[in-house]
This record gives structure tokens, sequence and C-alpha cells, in this order.
């Protein structure tokens, strides 16, 4: 036994000088107790020194647990603070704002986002969302997803398709404000907090966790908008108190305080520059609209929308005169060269109002039965551009006699269209019929064909063309009745506010000239690189005149040039009305319907399940297929 408490005491010694400060400064031990551990502890039994060495583990587990916590008090104490500092978007007021914005559609899945629906490329609207909710513009709730523009009375002029660009998109949208509140604003909001967590507190203790999870939202979030119906979670009406407060706050900008030093331009939040910074390289805030006029919607109050698709002039590299198989001295175009003329002539024949369900995609869920459009402009356009290196396609050995003397090839041209409304796929397939033309396959006539339904009530089954060379161009908000056709909306541009001009063209860097100037030298050095490499391999070796072809037969298949890099081969041409026609409209309607489990057509109607296209002059401006 004492053996046994000798190497006890020695133990406890060791144990006690590693304690022993932070046993000084513990409420668990006395100083007596203190004092008492000197003691000889070779005359202690065996059950009083166990006792006395569990008190011991444990005031040590206990002292390094406190110091491991207090070792940087400072820190712990300013994450604590930021972590309970929740933004409450009750301090502040919104407005409703007009955006417009450029984007490369490359990279992306097209504009619109569709929840619940896998995409391989993110979308436009859903980058937007992303950087309005990091900027802390828009205020979701709790469980709303990624993309759901819901409370923030969201619209957009156009929906482009996967790999389609713009360049004057414009959205809709309320957010936040540095405009200051009016008190009364202010105590209402306050008030409607206070309920509000009343509220979560008894939801906390009636409902079950699964309950919880789905309809109480976290505070931050608990409020989507100042101006907003006050209760978007929950289940049954509100409380009278909360319908008394609801009454009060208008969906009005009259509530707001009328502060006469308050610019509604120079002091308010920096949209844009906050949102290119947030944003994606290849998507940029162009301009804001502080007063879009009452009821404004990107969508329906738009009546003009600008297309151009872009093309090169030789559409695909031409093949040089002495091993061409199909080569000829008469005047017709040379394989890889369109006939220009010939396209402004078929453009031409756009204009106008007509029925174009023969230039686009039929989509059979939405049950469309007016295909009617108007067409204010359509042109082929020459656009300024050079490329030097490129010069070997001057020579006559690349050219027919027609356009020998012609110089400064390759040149760069679009399709431009100005319309009201565009059905889907419209665009795209109205510029493949016009580089069938541009190609001596087809007649400018095919357009007059293709636009005459009673003849050719379905669609033959042609080619749209690719969709990278297209860009919505811009967007127009005229006044109805307006014949000089003037801008409605007060646009202000990046750099146009006094003092933000580094905004614009970066001081010393950064601004959203920088950036363009960026995204465009890094495209412009591969396209000097690309170009230098293909003039080299021209000029190397013999001479494109001195070449012999293998054989003289003619070429085994056509090339047909769609828009993209490369054409197709498509062995012998069938034209195009030749070519086998889908059904037509009422149709592939009728069809839809029946897979959906009803009669007819008429039946769905009768039980609103489809949204129903009406043939109204409303509708034929406000349509919702943009390309």
């Amino acid at each position: 036994m004492e053996l046994y408490g000798q190497d006890l005491n020695q133990w406890y010694q060791q144990t006690s000088q590693m304690t022993s400060k932070t046993a000084l400064t513990s409420d668990s031990m006395s100083d007596q107790n203190l004092e008492s551990s000197r003691e000889d502890y070779s005359s202690w039994s065996r059950e009083r020194l166990i006792s006395r060495l569990t008190q011991l583990e444990q005031l040590q587990e206990s002292s390094s647990r406190n110091t491991s916590k207090n070792l940087n008090p400072k820190t712990n104490l300013r994450r604590e603070n930021f972590s309970s500092r929740a933004f409450d978007p009750t301090k502040y007021s919104t407005r409703l704002v007009a955006f417009k914005l450029a984007y490369l559609g490359k990279r992306y899945n097209g504009f619109e986002f569709h929840a619940n629906c896998y995409t391989p490329l993110p979308t436009i609207e859903e980058e937007l969302w992303k950087a309005f909710w990091k900027a802390k513009l828009i205020f979701p709730s709790n469980g709303q997803a990624v993309g759901d523009w819901e409370g923030c009375e969201y619209s957009k002029c156009g929906r482009t398709d996967r790999g389609v660009s713009a360049f004057g998109q414009v959205i809709g949208l309320r957010v936040r404000s540095n405009r200051p509140l009016g008190r009364k604003r202010v105590h209402l909001n306050e008030d409607l907090n206070k309920i509000r967590q009343s509220d979560d507190r008894e939801n906390e203790e009636e409902n079950s966790p699964e309950d919880q999870s789905q309809n109480n939202l976290s505070p931050k979030f608990n409020n989507d908008l100042p101006i907003l119906n006050a209760v978007q979670s929950g289940v049954g009406r509100p409380k009278p108190q909360v319908e008394k407060i609801e009454s009060q706050i208008e969906r009005r900008e009259s509530d707001i305080k009328d502060d006469s030093n308050f610019d509604p331009i120079a002091d308010e939040i920096p949209y844009a520059a906050i949102l290119n910074r947030l944003l994606p390289p290849d998507i940029r805030i162009l301009a804001w609209c502080p007063d879009p006029p009452p009821n404004f919607s990107a969508r329906f109050s738009c009546r003009e929308r600008q297309y151009r698709y872009f093309f090169t002039q030789p559409c695909f590299l031409p093949i040089p005169n002495s091993i061409d198989p199909n080569h000829s001295t008469s005047s017709i175009k040379k394989c890889g060269f369109l006939d220009i003329d010939a396209m402004k002539t078929a453009a031409k024949l756009y204009e106008g109002q007509h029925d174009f369900r023969n230039l686009c995609k039929v989509d059979a869920s939405k049950q469309l039965e007016n295909f009617v459009r108007r067409i204010n402009y359509a042109n082929i356009e020459e656009v300024s551009d050079s490329i030097p290196s490129l010069k070997f396609l001057n020579a006559p050995e690349f050219q027919s006699s027609d356009c020998a003397k012609d110089s400064g090839y390759p040149k760069v041209y679009s399709f431009t269209l100005h319309g009201s409304a565009f059905l889907w796929h419209q665009v795209r397939h109205m510029v493949a019929i016009l580089f069938l033309v541009g190609q001596g396959l087809e007649k400018p006539s095919i357009v007059t064909e293709l636009l005459d339904i009673s003849q050719n009530p379905g669609r033959p089954m042609y080619q749209m063309a690719a969709e990278t060379p297209l860009v919505l161009w811009d967007c127009l908000f005229k006044h109805e009745g307006d014949i000089e056709r003037n801008e409605m909306l007060q646009w202000i541009y990046v750099g146009d506010t006094p003092g933000t001009a580094d905004t614009k063209y970066g001081v010393p860097a950064g601004g959203l000239m920088d950036n363009l100037w960026q995204n465009w030298r890094e495209r412009k050095i591969d396209e000097i690189l690309a170009a230098s490499l293909l003039g080299l391999v021209a000029g190397q070796g013999q001479s494109a005149k001195n070449l012999e072809a293998r054989s003289n037969g003619k070429g085994k298949s056509q090339k047909v040039f769609d828009g993209r890099n490369s054409p197709l081969l498509q062995g012998t041409y069938t034209p195009v009305m030749m070519k086998p026609v889908m059904d037509a409209v009422d149709v592939i309607n009728h069809r839809y319907a029946l897979r959906k489990g009803f009669e007819s057509v008429t039946d769905m109607k009768k039980q609103s399940l489809g949204e129903l296209n009406n043939p109204r002059r409303d509708h034929i401006i406000k349509s919702d297929f943009p390309e």
C-alpha cells in the first residue's frame, strides 16, 4: 500500500505542475483545497486517492477547453458580431428599374432559366439572379430557388436560345434603393417585423420539425421587399393587426419621404458598377433607366426588337480555279462566294405583315394558332472589317470572272432585321433561306412561296442556320403611335453620371471599356494568329494557278452553307419546295392534344390546360417567342 501511494504521489506532482495555473483561477476549487494539495498523499486511502485523481483530470480537461477558446478572443468576437448582423430589407426603399445588358452567348445555355431542369451550361438569367442576390439588391425568401424572381416584378424583353448573343437585352425588376424611407413607413416595417418574429416563435412551438422546414422563413429573408405583401409564408390568413399594417403600406412610390436633397440618379446605388463586378466577364450591364413608365414590362412595353446575323464573304474557303471541278468561265458565282444582290432582293420580300409558320419552329405545347408577324426592316448590310493576312483571296485564281475586279476580301456582312416580335427560331429560318438564295441554289421568289400558306400550309424540312452568329442587337421602347419612333426610356449609360467616368474607362483599370477591351483583344489575337497561319500556308509551295487536279470529274457532293464554320456536304441538292413537308399546324396541335389525353384541341381549350394563342392585334405586338 505504501508503494502504491508513492506512485500516485509522484504522478500527482507531475500533473499538478501542468494544471496549477488553471487551478488557481478556477471556481471549482477553494483556496483551502489548494493548500491541502500539498499534503503527503502516502497516508491517503486508495478510494480517496482515486477520487482526488478523478477531480484533477476533470479540472485539466476543463482548463484545456477554456484555453483553446480564448486564444484569440478578438477574432471570435468579430465573427460572432458579423454573423449576428442579418441584412434587414425593411430598412430600405425599393424602386422599379430597367436594365440594358449585353452578353456573349457561346458559353451559355440560352437566356431563360428553367427550374428543376438540368442544362449542360449555365443560363444568363441564372448568373443575373446570383449577382443581384449577392449585391443585396433583391431579397429572396428562405427556400426560394436560384433563378426565382417572384416578388421582384421581374420582366424580360427577349428569350435568346443557346449560343445566341445580345447587345441590347432589357430586363425590368424592383431593386433596393438609396432613397430614404418616410418615418411612417419605417415604423410600419418595424411593427410588421415584431409581429412576424412573434409568429415565428409560435410556429416553432406548435409545428413539427417537418412543417417548420417547409413553412418558416429565416429571419434574414422574412421580408422579400418592403413593398410586398407582408406574409409570404405560413398557412392561413394573416392576423388582423398584420392586415391593418399591410393596408397602410402602399405599392406606390408616394409613401417614400419627399427629400429634396436626394438626387434619384447621382445619389442612387451605382447599380451597373456593382453588378459588373459580380457578373462573369462576358455578361455586362450597359445602362439603367431610373424612371420607367407606369405598368412597365420589358416584354409587353417593347415595340421593336432588332436582330443581326453576321457572316463572311466568302462564306467558306473557295477552291482555286485550276483544281475546281465546278469552275466555268460563266458569270455564275464561284463556290464559296454569295450573291449579295440576290440576297438583298429576297430579304426585302420579308418586309410587311406575313404569316411566318413556314419560317419558324412550331412548339406544340404552346398550341399557337396565329403566326402573323410584322417585319419593319430587312436587308443585307456590309460591316466594316479587314483582315490583311488573307489578301490571297483577292487573287483571280480564287474568284470568278464577275468579281475579279473587286477587292478587299474577305468581307463581313450582316442580315439586319427589325420587327415587333418574332416566333421561335424565326430569324434562323429566315437567314437559312437567304443563304440558299446567295449560293444560287434557290431563287429569291422562294420567300414568296414560303409565305403563301394557302398553297403551302406545311413547312418543308430544310435546315435552319447556326445560332452563334445571331445577336439580339437592340430592344426599343417607343410611345404608341409615335411616328418619329422616339425612345421613351431615359437610359443612364455607364459613366454618364458626373464623377463616375472611371466606371466606364477604368482609372487605372477595371472599367467597363477596359473589361470589354480585354475580351476583344483575346479574341482578336486568336483571329490574327489563325489568319496569319492561313495566309502563310496559302503562300507556300507552288502557286495556286499552277496546281493540277487529280481528276477532272465533277464534285460528288454539294457544299451548302448554313452559318457554321464549315459547309454541309449534301450530295445532290434537293430544292426546298421538293423536300418532305411537315404536317400543318392544326394537325400538330391536334396530335399533341391526343398525346396529353384530350379528345381534341377544343376539349383542351375548354378545360383551360394549355396557354392558348389568341389572334389579337396586341398579341402580334406582345409575342413571347423572340429568337
